[in-house]
């Protein structure tokens, strides 16, 4: 009998992450391409391309809302 068989290991329950969805609308029409929400952005989700905003990848937003409070035209909207 070794040293290990004194301490029983319980089973670990593995944690399940909840992945939330997110859904960013960003009004391009009201949109003047200023570019604070992708610059501040932590996540680097929004880019700009030919002169629009676009969501890059939706999937990496954290939903920190960080675009949507520094936006100055209230063009992005996060669900």
């Amino acid at each position: 009998m070794g040293l290990g068989s004194f301490f029983k290991r319980g089973k670990k329950e593995k944690k399940e992450e909840a992945v939330e969805e997110c859904h960013i609308d960003i009004n391009t029409d009201e949109c003047d391409a200023c570019e604070k929400c992708s610059t501040a952005c932590p996540n680097n989700v929004l880019m700009l391309v030919d002169d629009v905003m676009s969501v890059r990848d939706a999937q990496v937003c954290k939903n920190c809302r960080v675009c949507v409070a520094i936006c100055p035209n209230d063009c992005i909207t996060v669900n």
